[in-house]
């Protein structure tokens, strides 16, 4: 594969009941900026270079059904620590507190309030790798 055929990254898709609700959790909670708030049945809400689009799916099988399914994304932080406490402060809904794990990596687990889950992690400074 070339460079000029490589794929980018551009956004994480995710099926929501209300994306009205789940933009606003995104914006209010988590400190998106939301785009597309015209589309009917799209939004886009960015932080940094991370993308996430919410479709509109009132009928799809709710995330928090599919198990360990409903994890949608990883996303590598400079300061875990200080987005956390910033995050609780907004109400965003925390799984795990930031962590340091065996494998290098100092991680939190996050979710949306309609079940979908994601991770943000960064190195870990116990540096404590699996080897």
């Amino acid at each position: 594969m070339t460079e000029a055929s490589a794929p980018r990254p551009f956004a994480y898709v995710l099926a929501v009941p209300d994306i009205n609700r789940s933009a606003a959790y995104f914006h209010d909670a988590l400190g998106f900026a939301i785009e597309w708030s015209d589309a009917d049945d799209w939004r886009l809400v960015t932080r940094g270079s991370v993308r996430v689009m919410l479709g509109r799916c009132p009928d799809a099988i709710p995330a928090e059904q599919t198990g360990d399914h409903n994890y949608f994304g990883y996303m590598e932080v400079d300061d875990i620590d200080t987005l956390y406490r910033e995050f609780v402060q907004h109400g965003a809904i925390v799984l795990e507190a930031p962590t340091d794990l065996p494998y290098g990596m100092r991680e939190m687990t996050l979710a949306t309030p309609d079940g979908h889950r994601f991770v943000m992690g960064q190195p870990s400074r116990a540096q404590t790798h699996v080897k």
